[in-house]
C-alpha cells in the first residue's frame, strides 16, 4: 500500500507526461490510499480543465467518477491534530499535511511530487521514480 496525492491520481486519469509513470505505479502497487481530500482537490483540477476547455463538462465528470472508483474503500479521515502539529512544524499546507499524516498512520511511503513536501518529510514522502526504483531493486 502507498498513499498518493492528489496530483499522482490525476496524472493517472488526465493525459499528460506522467500518465505512463502513473500507471507505472499503480502496476508495481495497486493499493493506493489517500485522506478524503484528494476529492476536492480533484475536482479543483478538473475544474481548471473544464474552464481551459481541455475537457468537457461531461468528460470531467467522468475522469472524477472513475478515479472514484479507483479509490472507493481506500480513503480515510486523518486526524486534526496530527495534520495541524505536521503543519506547524513545516511550511507545508495542513492540506498536504493530510498526505503526510494518512502515510504516517498507515506506516506507508507518501508518493509525491511536491518538492516542498518531499524535502520537508523525506522520512515519508519519496517522489514516483524513487519509489519505482526501489522496488525494481
Amino acid at each position: 500500500m502507498i498513499v498518493v496525492d492528489s496530483n499522482i491520481i490525476a496524472y493517472l486519469h488526465l493525459a499528460g507526461p506522467r500518465l505512463e509513470e502513473a500507471r507505472q505505479l499503480l502496476r508495481e502497487d495497486a493499493h493506493w490510499a489517500a485522506p478524503l481530500l484528494w476529492r476536492s482537490e480533484f475536482r479543483n483540477v478538473l475544474a481548471l480543465y473544464v474552464r481551459q476547455r481541455l475537457l468537457s463538462l461531461e468528460a470531467a465528470q467522468e475522469v472524477m467518477d472513475e478515479a472514484i472508483r479507483l479509490m472507493i474503500g481506500r480513503e480515510y479521515e486523518v486526524v486534526s491534530s496530527q495534520v495541524l502539529s505536521l503543519a506547524a512544524k513545516s511550511s507545508c499546507s495542513a492540506y498536504d499535511c493530510e498526505f503526510v499524516a494518512l502515510a504516517k498512520d498507515l506506516g506507508v511511503s507518501l508518493v509525491t511530487v511536491d518538492k516542498q513536501v518531499l524535502d520537508q518529510f523525506p522520512q515519508v514522502a519519496v517522489s514516483p521514480d524513487k519509489y519505482l526504483a526501489s522496488r525494481g531493486e
